[in-house]
């Protein structure tokens, strides 16, 4: 099942606020409300389609935890990646990253990267921070 950005951006901070001691249905209410923080990097990897899949699979997997099942299906020509990473101060703000690979030239891929973060009343504009760390780490 395919979850948007607010629903799953109201279910990880539902989830902080029960760990505290809540049920987090209030944190989750709250959350529905917040404002997002987004921001959205358009990357081109210097590798075949297979290999950008790959890469862009490890390096959001060691951002975060998959939220959609993250498979290759092979004569595909796009393939989109999802977890939650953590950001913002003490990395306690979760972060929804998606990132849409789709093929480019025959030793280029096309990578649209797009970190959307719940903000509170001090902006710490984390959707924005974890978009440019993981957007870094892709181009390497």
């Amino acid at each position: 099942m395919d979850q948007s950005e607010d629903e799953i951006l109201a279910e990880e901070l539902a989830a902080l606020g029960a760990v505290g001691g809540g049920s987090g249905g209030l944190t989750r209410l709250v959350a529905k409300l917040m404002r997002k923080n987004v921001h959205e990097i358009d990357l081109v990897i210097p590798l075949p389609f297979d290999d950008a899949v790959k890469r862009a699979v490890k390096v959001l997997g060691r951002a975060g935890r998959a939220v959609e099942l993250m498979h290759v299906e092979p004569g595909r020509d796009r393939e989109t990646i999802r977890v939650v990473a953590s950001g913002g101060a003490g990395g306690l703000n979760p972060v929804v990253v998606t990132a849409l690979v789709t093929k480019g030239g025959e030793n280029s891929s096309k990578v649209k990267l797009r970190a959307a973060a719940k903000e509170g009343l001090i902006k710490q504009r984390a959707g924005e921070k974890t978009a440019a760390r993981l957007a870094a780490s892709l181009s390497k």
